[in-house]
């Protein structure tokens, strides 16, 4: 019997080198993706959306930033198909990115309902008059921002409070003459400030879950940041309201609450269904079944406090009419007439339709970001900046500037929060850094800047409900661009940081 050989296998350069010269097969080796081929997509989708906002102004949300969105999106493609990655592969990428973004889409389109039937049946109008009657011109800034702080904090979610609160806030600063892009930034920095402080918000929830950090421990590191910056915005927005003079707005407040008195039933009675809401929100209510009972609750209003306008938008009196009008400002367009063309403004919805446009940028953005994540751009981008640490205030910076760029990428809050926890936990453990630093480091600039960037869902979704541009808001989202530099500045001072004891401490603290 012969004897079995020992099979060995020769190195790949050893077999290139046995072949003769004609018999070699070619090889194309593609060399490691640069910086520059990565940035690409990025770059190019900012000169498109540039333009866009110089060319279509506000509009530019109804298309053609979608379709700057979707030629970064193939260019990142055609860069992931050069480097060698096959097409399945990077259309995985991106089908596993859009199965993220379905629940927050689901809550626009109830949101949009919610949102339409809460101003025919009266509740919103009721919160705009009482706005009007008891809002300081001099302190609405700051009253704004305090209320929504109040509201998302209690109900831990920015959106629900944008969409309720959020718009009669608008409203009622567009009555008293107020700046609209100043009230907005009010609205976000109050909403944000709760919605990273309250324990019943989502993403409160997975930046503590993600690095391993009980969630109470969570809030309360993450409040000795959070708390001095809302201090400081608070005071921006006292000096800009007491800069506001108020002549002829009194006027201007009177005229609009008798315009809606005269159309709409206004009562304190129907304000029991936002505390209804709230109510349920504390006792954890998922927020589908919320959204869905609180549009049902705002048509139920409708039909008992409002059936003349009811009827008004269902063209007929009879049953019909009512029918028609009842689901006529779920889906679409409705305009309550009060004879003063800029309260009929105010007071006309879109309902679940006016979210379509918002619901596009958004898939088409996850498609942008799955393109940069499956194509390798993102995890290049994210290597360079990975290269930028050198101590512990880089570290912070660098974690900062990469949910940025998540933020500006992937297009998604939950996304920037997964991946950026995933890639600095062990980072911070060389540091000798607790992972609440890290879990506050996330908040502080990943959370609070995902509302700034005009095609991520956040600031996709808010600029849609407050109806004005993200652009136009942003200068005064001082909440939300104070935060990622309170957290920079806390580790560069060496205050409230969590650090690790190593043996050697414990040893000397024994």
């Amino acid at each position: 019997m012969a004897k079995m050989r020992k099979r060995t296998e020769a190195p790949a350069t050893d077999i290139l080198r046995a072949l003769p010269p004609h018999g070699r097969l070619p090889i194309m080796i593609r060399p490691p993706l640069s910086l520059g081929l990565a940035l690409l997509p990025l770059l190019l989708l900012l000169v498109f959306l540039g333009i866009n906002v110089a060319v279509f102004g506000d509009s530019a949300i109804e298309g053609p930033n979608q379709i700057a969105l979707l030629l970064a999106a193939a260019l990142a493609a055609l860069i992931g198909l050069y480097q060698g990655r096959r097409w399945p592969r990077l259309q995985e990428g991106m089908l596993n990115v859009i199965q993220v973004v379905i629940t927050p889409i689901l809550m626009l389109l109830l949101i949009g309902a919610m949102a339409s039937t809460w101003m025919v049946s009266g509740i919103v109008p009721t919160i705009i008059i009482y706005g009007l009657k008891l809002a300081d011109p001099a302190w609405f800034y700051a009253g704004a921002a305090l209320a929504c702080a109040i509201v998302s904090t209690a109900i831990g979610s920015s959106w629900t409070t944008a969409a309720t609160i959020g718009v009669a806030m608008m409203a009622t600063g567009d009555g008293l003459g107020m700046s609209l892009p100043v009230t907005a930034g009010a609205v976000i920095s109050g909403a944000y400030f709760g919605d990273k402080l309250s324990p019943l918000s989502d993403t409160t929830n997975l930046a503590s879950g993600v690095c391993g950090v009980d969630l109470f421990h969570h809030v309360r590191y993450l409040s000795l940041t959070t708390v001095p910056s809302f201090l400081i915005a608070l005071s921006l927005f006292i000096v800009l309201g007491l800069r506001h003079t108020a002549d002829g707005q009194i006027a201007q407040a009177e005229e609009m609450i008798d315009a809606i008195q005269a159309s709409v039933f206004v009562s304190g009675w129907l304000l029991l269904v936002p505390v209804l809401v709230v109510v349920m929100i504390v006792r954890k209510m998922p927020a589908l079944p919320l959204m869905l009972l609180a549009t049902f609750a705002g048509s139920a209003c409708a039909l008992v406090f409002q059936p003349e306008l009811v009827w008004q938008i269902g063209g007929s009196s009879d049953w019909i009419g009512l029918y028609k009008g009842t689901l006529t400002p779920i889906v679409g367009d409705t305009a309550i007439t009060t004879g003063h063309p800029f309260t009929d403004n105010l007071l006309s919805t879109s309902g679940m339709a006016g979210m379509l446009n918002t619901i596009w940028l958004i898939l088409c953005a996850v498609v942008f970001g799955g393109l940069m994540e499956a194509s390798g751009c993102l995890e290049r981008v994210v290597t360079a900046l990975n290269s930028l640490i050198r101590g512990r205030t880089s570290l912070v910076a660098t974690t900062g500037a990469t949910c940025g760029v998540l933020n500006l990428t992937a297009s998604e809050q939950y996304l920037t929060l997964l991946i950026a926890g995933r890639m600095y936990n062990d980072s911070y453990k060389a540091h000798n850094l607790g992972p609440r630093n890290l879990s506050r480091t996330l908040e502080d600039s990943g959370t609070v800047t995902s509302v700034l960037v005009p095609w991520n869902t956040c600031g996709a979704f808010h600029a849609t409900v407050l109806s004005i541009g993200t652009l136009s808001y942003l200068p005064f989202c001082f909440f939300n661009l104070i935060s990622p530099l309170m957290t920079v500045i806390y580790m560069r001072l060496n205050i409230a940081i969590d650090e690790v004891l190593t043996s050697q401490d414990r040893l000397v603290s024994r």
